[in-house]
C-alpha cells in the first residue's frame, strides 16, 4: 500500500535491545526518504484475568508507566532520511501489530528473545504476524542484529 509521499514501515519495538535492532534496521536500511517509519510500543491491558498473576509476562518486555517510546527513539539518534513517527497502544501486541499491518508496506520485528529454543520457535507475537499480516514480514534475529550495533 505505497502511498503517494512513501512506504509505510510498521515497527514493533518495547525498548528492549531486539526492539531496538528492529528499528535500527528499518531506518537504516528499510527506509527510504519519503518513508515513514512507524514505532509502535504495545501495552498489555490493564485488567488482570482471574487467576492471573502479576509476574507472568508473556509477551517479553513490558516497559515501565513512565518510559517514554518517543523519548527512546529520540535517544537512539539513528540516522535516516524516513519520518519517525510513535504510537503507544493498549491490547495484545500480536492483534495491535497485525491490525496495524493494513496500512502498512512492511512490518518489522525482533525474535522475542536468543537461545536455541527460540533458534527453533518463533516467539508467538512474531509468529502470529507472519501468518496474519496484511503485508510482508522482517523478523531480526539475534544473528543479524549483531551486525546492526553501531560501532
Amino acid at each position: 500500500m505505497v502511498s503517494p509521499q512513501g512506504r509505510v514501515l510498521v515497527v514493533g519495538t518495547d525498548g528492549s535491545p531486539r526492539g531496538d535492532a528492529a528499528l535500527r534496521w528499518a531506518l537504516e536500511v528499510g527506509a527510504h526518504a519519503g518513508d515513514v517509519v512507524r514505532a509502535i510500543l504495545v501495552r498489555p491491558r490493564d485488567a488482570l484475568l482471574p487467576g492471573a498473576s502479576f509476574t507472568i509476562q508473556p509477551h517479553g518486555r513490558v516497559p515501565s508507566r513512565d518510559f517514554s517510546l518517543e523519548d527512546h527513539v529520540a535517544g537512539l539518534r539513528i540516522p535516516s532520511e524516513a519520518t519517525v513517527e510513535t504510537r503507544t497502544v493498549h491490547g495484545d501486541p500480536a492483534t495491535e501489530l497485525v491490525t496495524a499491518s493494513a496500512d502498512a508496506d512492511l512490518v518489522v520485528l525482533g525474535t522475542h528473545r536468543g537461545g536455541a529454543v527460540s533458534d527453533l520457535v518463533l516467539g508467538s507475537v512474531g509468529r502470529e504476524c507472519v501468518r496474519f499480516s496484511r503485508c510482508p514480514v522482517v523478523v531480526i534475529t539475534p544473528e543479524a542484529a549483531r551486525h546492526l550495533v553501531p560501532a
